[in-house]
């Protein structure tokens, strides 16, 4: 069953020149599919695939720039930025993989995951803010080359201090959670300082008690006291050390420190820009991501401030609600829908009795399932570019994920769409235009019935 990306008329931005090459990148891009799926020679399809985005990215960036400096385009820099991390950076280091791994399976799928994700994310966000139809993203992170250079002091850093390897998952990390995760704030600067800065430190649970709890000697596996004040003071000097390398971004002396739920870490990244956002993968030891805001203020607190006079009660409380949380064993659902509506409405009416995770494509779902395994999804049947179908033709095809449960979410009863499907073994239809309690009753039936 061909994945395929249809070329919609909302995608053009109403420069034609730029609209034409757009729509030839889709058509490249179900060609290579198709390749794939034919079971053609891989090598041979990414290499005509490299050819083809190495070209583009030289002419359609230069025609692209050139029409953004005719109309005085503010966002002319930042573009640029993005044009040359792709053209210099991932092209080159997509080439190198599948170099070296003699173009292995593994390899092709990365190849055709990046180059469509960054077909969705440089064509339908990025260039649709050329004529005011879409906002910049991440127009206030760091330069290119500084966010390079901070991936580089963090991953010597890592190496340094814990020994452990370590490669950049993601330039523009999203707040996705991943397991486990314990949430550490630091703020440097004082309220009303223009160069006062946060650092968030996002931790894999695993990380820590692989890292500072095997210093420690913890036997237990999991975090306690000990463990969390000991990660606290080593994350401060973790930051301290990465600052070293930047004075010209050194926030003066630090003024708080929290530990967030991830809810609260969340909200942060709903309301707030971020210069870096990077986010790390060290093997089998976990995951960590490095955020910064820098300089900023913000509207009101976000959890309570961490003192020598209450550090001890802190992180008690904080251990205390974590186990609290843990006690209660909410089956995790994630739900994939591209309208913000439909998403709001179903958290609001599961999250009583489930944690609820949400994404709003099939692209966000696959990267949102990879970090944090959920034990049901409930995927949006129509979606653009990458629908419902194609996003579970490409879970089934990871053998990891060939038996997660999948019910799919429509507004209809299209039974030749069901019929399409049934080989994927979707584990049921939900109508999206269900009485709220109906659509609860079928989520309780389903963990009744399939989970024990």
């Amino acid at each position: 069953m061909a994945t395929e990306f249809v070329w919609k008329d909302e995608y053009n931005i109403g420069v034609e020149s730029i609209d034409r090459e757009h729509q030839r990148l889709f058509k490249i891009i179900n060609k290579l599919f198709a390749f794939r799926e034919e079971e053609k020679d891989s090598q041979w399809t990414c290499q005509e695939g490299i050819k083809y985005f190495k070209g583009h990215t030289m002419k359609h960036f230069a025609d692209e720039e050139g029409y953004m400096r005719s109309i005085g385009y503010e966002g002319l820099e930042e573009h640029q930025r993005i044009h040359q991390e792709f053209r210099n950076h991932t092209l080159p280091a997509l080439e190198e993989e599948l170099e070296q791994t003699d173009y292995a399976p593994d390899a092709v799928e990365h190849f055709l995951g990046v180059c469509t994700g960054w077909l969705i994310g440089h064509t339908l966000t990025e260039d649709q803010a050329i004529s005011g139809k879409g906002e910049r993203k991440w127009e206030n992170r760091l330069p290119g080359e500084e966010l390079k250079a901070l991936e580089k002091v963090i991953v010597q850093l890592v190496f340094d201090m814990f020994h452990l390897e370590s490669q950049l998952i993601s330039g523009a990390y999203g707040g996705e959670k991943f397991g486990k995760g314990v949430y550490y704030r630091l703020v440097y600067g004082k309220k009303k300082d223009e160069r006062r800065q946060e650092i968030i430190m996002v931790f894999e649970e695993k990380l820590l008690v692989n890292t500072v709890g095997k210093i420690l000697g913890v036997q237990t596996g999991k975090l306690d006291t000990m463990l969390v004040h000991a990660a606290r003071y080593t994350a401060r000097q973790f930051v301290n050390r990465v600052m070293e390398h930047f004075p010209e971004e050194a926030g003066g002396e630090l003024t708080e420190e929290n530990l967030l739920t991830f809810d609260q870490f969340r909200k942060i990244f709903e309301r707030e820009e971020f210069q870096a956002s990077l986010l790390f993968n060290t093997g089998g030891a976990g995951y960590f991501a490095y955020c910064v805001i820098a300089p900023h203020l913000l509207k009101e607190n976000v959890a309570t401030p961490i003192g020598a006079e209450n550090a001890m009660g802190e992180v008690e409380r904080y251990l205390s609600q974590r186990r609290e949380e843990e006690a209660v064993h909410k089956r995790k659902i994630l739900v994939v829908d591209d309208s913000l509506t439909i998403r709001e409405s179903i958290k609001r009416l599961l999250e009583p009795d489930y944690e609820v995770a949400m994404a709003d494509s099939g692209v966000a779902a696959i990267r949102t399932i990879t970090l944090n395994r959920p034990d049901l999804v409930l995927l949006d049947y129509e979606m653009p570019v990458c629908d419902g179908r194609q996003t579970l033709e490409m879970l089934r095809s990871d053998p990891v994920f060939a038996d997660l449960p999948v019910i799919f979410l429509t507004g209809r009863r299209d039974t030749d769409s069901m019929i399409k499907v049934m080989p994927l073994k979707p584990a049921g239809y939900l109508i999206k235009q269900s009485k709220p309690e109906e659509i609860k009753q079928e989520i309780d039936n389903f963990f009744a019935k399939h989970v024990k």
